[in-house]
């Protein structure tokens, strides 16, 4: 390809709306164009790094024994209502209505769509196991589009579902999956961390997310400084908590604190630290309100508070739900409220003498205690995980990280189709549910992910395996003939060698051609100038470090096809 003619209008400078470094690289590079806020145009080169990645996901998905289907991006609403998420995706699903007045949507993922596909053309459990996978367009209406490709509203994924008979086929299929996930990241250069992770609105027991380090990841994730544990911190465990030196218990004193709703407030105002305050959240399980005590410097996880109290309805209490109970927002303590069933995190137990809101509007309570002024029903797990805390598996601790999160695995089990009703006849003549898994990647935030981890001051730095072409070759003087004519021979000698090669014979300076092949970050860079055809060498280059070569012009596609093959 020339760029002469290849439609790649790079720029000097990003969008004042371009902060994610990876968001300001592939717009200036022209990988990309915002059409509105979260949908994008692909641009050749994007195109061309945007396939590899799907080439690489088809031979690892192939190679792991999933087949290749393609569903269509409207879908019904029945199976969503049937399945609840119709409802709980709300306004994050794009929903329409047809000439026919029939509600439909556009596909954030397709369970839906698959399962009663799959279930009306198998009945026998010998036609398990089944792996079917597409990459296809996906849509959320994201409230807040931001950083590219990271947060969009449309975006490219690769799901997959697979189908068994039993919880023990299931794993075998899961653990594939992940097999091959694993090989994919690795062969798009991407820096990952396989996460334990909360199943969320796809549900399931068991998932795994595949984070890419970055410090605009919007997912915070933790791994252990000693062992291999790393989970998402809103899944997280966190290992048993020391136990605190034994305290006298103090009186109960109630204290005026006005104007001071926050936790950071009423701590400084009291003299003690945000941690010897008992944080008193309130949610509604199944209709009736609950308390939720966790120390005052911690958040509760509410997919933690969610999976200890499944499988009951968990939500936060809305200020209807105060009204009705008589509970001062923002003021709620333990004592006072034994009616009121009481979960509380590890960190709580055995400590003396919290700080807690006094039940009335600009009070908290002192010196209150558990056994004589409250009792706690149940301890979990339910607090956010911390930097510094103790790994749940091992004496380490653990350490917390951001990243992009870039594929998902699930064990869903019968979550789709026990309420679908599909079913096949087991050996014993049985009807069971189908036993699924379902597998995303996110193929445009790959791209996005990999400019994020791969590059400089200078601009893009494609590992070769996405790089939308292995080298460029830099004709530095357009009018010069003899220079010309020696890129067009290296050129055409790269290309024959089945290097994929992009010739900039665009007449603008030299200059600006060697920012733009930085910019762009093609793995190798060919230099022809007037001093080297004066010398018949040209100069060969990686662009991720190295030495520069000076291979003569009849050995240049042999030298360049040396850097390519070396190249990360």
């Amino acid at each position: 390809m020339r760029m002469s003619t290849l439609f790649a209008p790079t720029l000097k400078e990003a969008p004042g709306e371009a902060k994610a470094p990876s968001h300001q690289l592939l717009l200036r590079a022209a990988f990309v164009r915002q059409v509105v806020a979260g949908v994008y145009t692909f641009l050749p080169l994007g195109l061309r790094t945007l396939r590899k990645i799907e080439d690489i996901v088809r031979e690892e998905m192939d190679a792991a024994g999933a087949q290749e289907i393609r569903m269509p991006a409207i879908v019904p609403s029945e199976p969503w209502k049937v399945t609840g998420r119709w409802q709980a995706y709300g306004d994050d699903m794009f929903k329409l209505r047809d000439r026919h007045d029939r509600e439909m949507g556009l596909g954030p993922t397709h369970e839906e769509v698959v399962t009663p596909m799959f279930a009306a053309e198998t009945e026998s459990y010998r036609d398990l196991p089944r792996n079917l996978y597409q990459i296809q367009w996906k849509y959320r209406d994201e409230p807040r589009p931001r950083s590219g490709l990271i947060r969009a509203r449309e975006f490219l994924m690769k799901d997959a579902y697979s189908f068994d008979r039993d919880e023990h086929a299931l794993k075998a299929s899961y653990d594939a999956m992940v097999h091959a996930y694993e090989r994919i990241m690795t062969r798009c250069g991407l820096d990952y961390r396989k996460v334990e992770a909360d199943p969320g609105l796809i549900g399931g027991d068991a998932s795994h997310e595949f984070m890419a380090p970055a410090s605009v990841g919007e997912d915070l994730f933790v791994h252990c400084d000693s062992c291999d544990f790393a989970a998402n911190v809103e899944a997280a465990p966190i290992g048993e908590p020391d136990l605190p030196a034994p305290e006298d218990a103090a009186a109960l004193e109630v204290v005026h604190t006005p104007d001071r709703p926050t936790i950071r407030d009423v701590a400084q105002f009291l003299g003690v630290g945000e941690e010897r305050l008992l944080k008193t959240m309130v949610y509604e399980v199944d209709g009736e309100p609950i308390l939720v005590l966790v120390p005052g410097d911690r958040d509760v996880s509410e997919s933690k508070l969610s999976k200890a109290l499944a499988p009951s309805d968990v939500r936060p209490l809305d200020d209807a739900g105060f009204a009705r109970a008589g509970l001062a927002k923002g003021y709620v303590g333990p004592q006072g409220n034994d009616a009121l069933h009481v979960v509380a995190d590890h960190r709580v137990r055995g400590r003396a003498n919290w700080v807690a809101g006094a039940n009335r509007a600009d009070h908290h309570a002192t010196g209150v205690n558990e056994g004589r002024d409250f009792t706690v029903d149940r301890y979990a797990d339910v607090a956010v995980v911390e930097d510094g805390d103790r790994c749940p598996r091992c004496s380490g601790r653990l350490v917390v990280g951001r990243g992009i999160e870039v594929g998902h695995c699930f064990q869903l089990g019968t979550r789709y189709s026990a309420p679908l009703k599909t079913t096949f006849v087991d050996e014993d003549g049985t009807e069971r549910p189908f036993v699924m898994g379902c597998y995303g990647i996110g193929l445009s935030r790959i791209v996005a992910s990999v400019a994020e981890q791969h590059n400089d001051e200078r601009g893009l730095l494609w590992p070769r395996a996405v790089a939308p072409y292995d080298a460029v070759v830099v004709c530095a003087n357009m009018d010069q003939p003899e220079v010309v004519a020696a890129a067009e021979r290296v050129y055409d000698a790269a290309t024959a060698a089945g290097i994929e090669t992009l010739l900039d014979d665009r007449r603008v300076s030299a200059g600006v051609k060697f920012a733009d092949a930085d910019l762009i970050g093609m793995p190798v860079q060919v230099v022809v100038g007037k001093r080297g055809v004066a010398r018949g060498v040209v100069e060969v280059r990686a662009r991720r470090g190295g030495d520069t070569l000076e291979p003569a012009l009849d050995d240049a596609a042999t030298a360049v096809a040396d850097v390519v093959r070396a190249a990360p």
